[in-house]
């Protein structure tokens, strides 16, 4: 048996019982072996890494470094050596340096972003600008670990632009920058656990499909929840998936015991933002039969969304929000993210309601931080809880990272006509209109699709194509794996399997983000040949 054959066989053994991220690696290894001669490029649209970057927040803050160490060298320069940046006069230097480098790449941003502190936000010209020399820098601790002061404001401008839709609430929100959403999520969960707000085998909620790690996380040994599916199950007249939640679903979470809930919103895979009709259900739900309810909803798909509103808005005092900035600015490599936590919120009062015996276990957990550890509030103790407690005054994301998250921010802000945002839109919007073209299928409009990924159902093809007998032929005698390793095989495309996301069983997940667009074309193309293929085998039997 050729290498070729048994990697098919391997990848046909483990379908259905591995993350389809390590699915995917497979299937690669398989595209790479079946294209020896090099004859066509690998088309890998199982990842979700945008190809593009935001570049002038980018140069603005190369720039911006180049004037952070000639600050330095100006308190002391000794051959390879510097000194920390000073404070005292420091803004008035930054009005001279950019005055002397106005052709710098990004300095026109840099002017913009320095004001809007300045004039919108109020803030001291020298503790402005010093914050973000010596954060740039990176020469010390970050101070507050929580994160840096005046980074913080800024960035709960962007988040209340970006998520909240322009409706700032009337409280505050308090925010952790972390290292990615990813990261964000690892801490809320194990702040949860070591606050004992939830323990082993308690009930928890995840709205479905969604991230496979969302799915795997609380399966393990350390948390052992029970979990309860909000499936995105609704289909239209047509018998087309809408990937909304049916009410019937949304109910499910009036079920008090469901201690908390889980969501991806615009969900991932099918890059879906839940219909106000289901959040208007879920506030009702909440408010009349589980006002307990702890929320954590992952937002990183929000900006290619129109009118994009967070649950963070909606549900405030329920809800963590969890945020990247990976996928709009193309920053994954630099892993920014944030956790925000509404000031007046469910976990702390949780917290204040525990009884004397969890009281007194978090009193020993956090008694190195403070004489009155009752006092600590949820957010500060996941800060803690990131560090293992006793680091804690090691915690916090990287100064610099909180610098380029801070330029991300104010270069979103400040960009009155969204140019930037109508960019990245249009660049998947216009990808999914060529991989659909290809399939020869017609996009039905959706006002709350993100078109980041695309989630296609293939017994729904078939069955709206060539009838329900053709797709029970399919699925008696296949399974979606064939299709991915057929596409593989015969032209180096790689997909991913919707089911590994607890989407339907014959669905594939088709990133939009990653390829040139005349990839998506090509992909529609070979797609449609295959599932072509399908067809001829059934007619001829």
């Amino acid at each position: 048996m050729d290498k070729m054959s048994l990697q098919r066989e391997a990848i046909e053994r483990v379908y259905g019982k591995i993350s389809p991220f390590e699915l995917k690696d497979k299937l690669i290894n398989l595209a790479a072996e079946s294209n020896k001669s090099g004859t066509q490029s690998l088309l890998d649209a199982g990842r979700g890494n945008p190809n593009w970057i935001a570049a002038t927040p980018r140069e603005a803050f190369f720039t911006f470094g180049q004037f952070a160490v000639s600050e330095s060298r100006r308190v002391w320069s000794d051959n390879d050596l510097a000194g920390m940046p000073g404070k005292e006069g420091i803004a008035e230097r930054f009005r001279e340096y950019v005055k002397k480098n106005k052709n710098a790449p990004g300095a026109e941003l840099l002017k913009k972003m320095i004001n809007y502190g300045i004039t919108v936000k109020g803030f001291d010209p020298d503790e402005w600008i010093h914050e973000l020399v010596d954060g740039i820098i990176g020469d010390n601790y970050p101070q507050p670990d929580r994160m840096l002061r005046h980074v913080e404001k800024v960035v709960n401008d962007y988040l209340i632009q970006e998520l909240c839709y322009n409706e700032p609430l009337e409280g505050k929100f308090r925010t952790f920058a972390v290292e990615g959403a990813t990261a964000g999520m690892c801490y809320v969960f194990d702040s949860l656990i070591a606050n004992n707000m939830l323990s082993k085998g308690d009930r928890i909620a995840i709205m479905t499909p969604v991230f496979t790690p969302y799915l795997e996380i609380p399966h393990l040994p350390r948390y052992s929840f029970e979990v309860v599916n909000i499936s995105a199950s609704e289909t239209d007249r047509h018998g087309n998936r809408t990937w909304q939640y049916p009410a019937a679903e949304i109910e499910k979470l009036r079920d008090s015991s469901i201690k908390a809930l889980f969501i991806v919103n615009p969900s991932n895979p099918p890059s879906v933002a839940m219909r106000p009709e289901t959040v208007n259900l879920l506030k009702k739900i909440v408010l009349e039969d589980n006002p307990d309810l702890m929320i954590i909803s992952d937002d990183v798909y929000s900006t290619f969304v129109d009118g994009f509103r967070s649950l963070m808005a909606d549900l405030p005092y329920n809800t963590i929000g969890v945020y990247s900035y990976s996928k709009y600015f193309g920053v994954t490599g630099w892993r920014l993210g944030t956790i925000a936590l509404y000031e007046d919120n469910v976990f702390d009062k949780l917290l204040r309601e525990q009884d004397e015996d969890r009281k007194e276990r978090a009193r020993k957990r956090y008694s190195g931080l403070s004489t009155n550890p009752d006092s600590i509030e949820f957010v500060d103790r996941i800060v803690a809880d990131s560090r293992q407690v006793a680091l804690n005054h090691t915690a916090g994301l990287s100064t610099p990272q909180q610098v380029q998250m801070a330029f991300f921010s104010l270069f979103a802000i400040t960009d009155k006509e969204n140019r930037y945002k109508k960019l990245t839109k249009n660049i998947c919007r216009r990808r999914q209109k060529l991989l659909f073209d290809g399939l020869g299928i017609d996009i039905k409009k959706d006002p709350f699709s993100a078109a980041y990924y695309t989630q296609f159902d293939l017994l729904e093809w078939a069955s709206q194509n060539y009838g329900d007998e053709f797709a029970g032929y399919l699925k008696e005698n296949y399974r979606t794996v064939d299709v991915l390793i057929r596409l593989a095989e015969q032209s180096s495309i790689v997909l991913l399997d919707g089911s590994g996301f607890s989407g339907p069983e014959w669905s594939i997940r088709i990133s939009l983000a990653n390829l040139n667009d005349e990839s998506y074309s090509k992909i529609g193309q070979v797609l449609h040949q295959v599932l072509e293929g399908y067809v001829e085998e059934w007619k001829e039997k």
